[in-house]
């Protein structure tokens, strides 16, 4: 976080569009969910969440678990979203977040694939909320990424 402290803007604006969602209780999948950071600023904010973190990486399912220590109603689920049948079992969600994970595909010919599986994902009136590099005027230079 100390390198990328305009994070913070981005995990506010998460939780104003999850907190939109006005359900009772929310069931919401990070893909690439890392270290816990999102997560956590998720589930101190928003009430009533069930919060399943997809990473492909068991060493940061560790450190989230540690993050997170206490906080309630999260599931860590050990996939690759860029494998097929990564989704298979996990159900449908209210929201679909991710913070800098969907570049991972790298290449964008891959994104469709990604974004229709998130749709599949979603109940109806769900939120597919994603942050990651772009290829513009003061992004990325990588045309192959956007």
């Amino acid at each position: 976080m100390s390198k990328r402290p305009w994070r913070e803007l981005f995990f506010q604006r998460f939780i104003q569009e999850l907190r939109a969602l006005e359900a009772v209780s929310l069931r919401i999948l990070e893909l690439g969910s890392g270290p816990g950071f999102l997560a956590q600023r998720v589930l101190q904010a928003v009430p009533s969440v069930e919060y399943t973190m997809l990473d492909f990486s068991q060493a940061m399912h560790d450190l989230a678990r540690e993050r997170l220590g206490g906080l309630a109603h999260v599931r860590p689920v050990l996939a690759d979203f860029k494998r097929e049948g990564w989704s298979e079992g996990l159900g449908k969600f209210d929201a679909v977040v991710t913070i800098q994970a969907v570049h991972e595909l790298r290449h964008k010919k891959h994104a469709s694939g990604l974004h229709k599986t998130v749709r599949s994902l979603l109940r109806p009136q769900g939120r597919y909320l994603v942050c990651d590099h772009y290829v513009g005027r003061d992004g990325m230079a990588n045309a192959a990424l956007s």
